[in-house]
C-alpha cells in the first residue's frame, strides 16, 4: 500500500514540478526520442543549478535514481523530492561505498541512474577535475550513457532548453579498470555534454 500511495506521489510531483518547468522557464525539450523505452540507462548532464536534477527527472520520460550528495538532505523540499525520486545520497571527498553498490545494483536490474560529471554546480568554470563516476558505472554495468545538455535557466536567458543525445554505448569495455580507458570515456561524454548544452 505504501509502495502505491508513493507511485501516486510521485506522478503528482513528477507533473506539478513539469508544468512549472514549463510555465516559469517555457522548457523545451529535444531529442528525448533518444532515450531508450526500456534498459539500464545512466543520464549525465552539465551542472548548473537546483533545477538541473527536477528537470532532467521530469522530462527522461524515465524513472531514475539520481546520486544526490549528502548536504542536500539539509534542505526539507530537497529531502523530500529526493525521497520521493528514491536518490541516492552519496558522501563527498570519499569513495562512498554504499552509494556504488545501490548505484550498480538498479543498473542490474534494469533501472536508470543520473549524476553529473562535473561533481559540482559549474563545476568546469571553477576549474574542477571531471569526475569519472558515469564511466565507472558505464564500464562496470554495460549500461549504456545518455548525455544531456541543459542551457538557459539564469536571469540573462530565462528560457530553459534540455536537450537529450543518442545513447553512448561502452559494454566494449566491460570490466576494465585501466585509468586511461577511464579518462578516455569521461573527457569523451564531458565534450558530448558541452556539445549539447552549446
Amino acid at each position: 500500500m505504501k509502495r502505491i500511495i508513493k507511485e501516486i506521489l510521485k506522478w503528482i510531483v513528477r507533473g506539478a514540478i513539469f508544468i512549472w518547468f514549463k510555465i516559469v522557464y517555457q522548457a523545451e525539450i529535444k531529442g528525448v526520442e533518444n532515450v531508450p523505452k526500456t534498459g539500464p540507462i545512466i543520464f549525465c548532464g552539465n551542472h548548473r543549478s537546483y533545477a538541473d536534477p527536477p528537470l532532467m527527472v521530469v522530462t527522461a520520460k524515465r524513472d531514475m535514481k539520481f546520486l544526490a550528495k549528502e548536504e542536500l538532505y539539509k534542505n526539507k523540499f530537497l529531502a523530500f523530492l529526493g525521497w520521493v525520486f528514491e536518490a541516492i545520497p552519496v558522501k563527498r571527498d570519499e569513495k562512498d561505498v554504499s552509494a556504488i553498490k545501490h548505484s550498480l545494483k538498479a543498473l542490474k536490474e534494469g533501472k536508470c541512474i543520473a549524476l553529473f560529471p562535473e561533481g559540482t554546480r559549474n563545476g568546469l568554470e571553477k576549474g574542477e577535475k571531471v569526475k569519472d563516476g558515469v564511466a565507472f558505472f558505464a564500464i562496470r554495468s554495460g549500461a549504456k550513457v545518455v548525455p544531456c545538455g541543459i542551457k538557459g535557466g539564469t536571469k540573462e536567458h530565462h528560457k530553459i532548453t534540455i536537450t537529450y543525445g543518442k545513447p553512448l554505448d561502452y559494454s566494449q569495455y566491460k570490466g576494465c579498470k585501466d585509468k586511461e580507458v577511464l579518462d578516455k570515456i569521461t573527457d569523451e561524454i564531458m565534450n558530448k555534454i558541452i556539445e549539447l548544452a552549446s
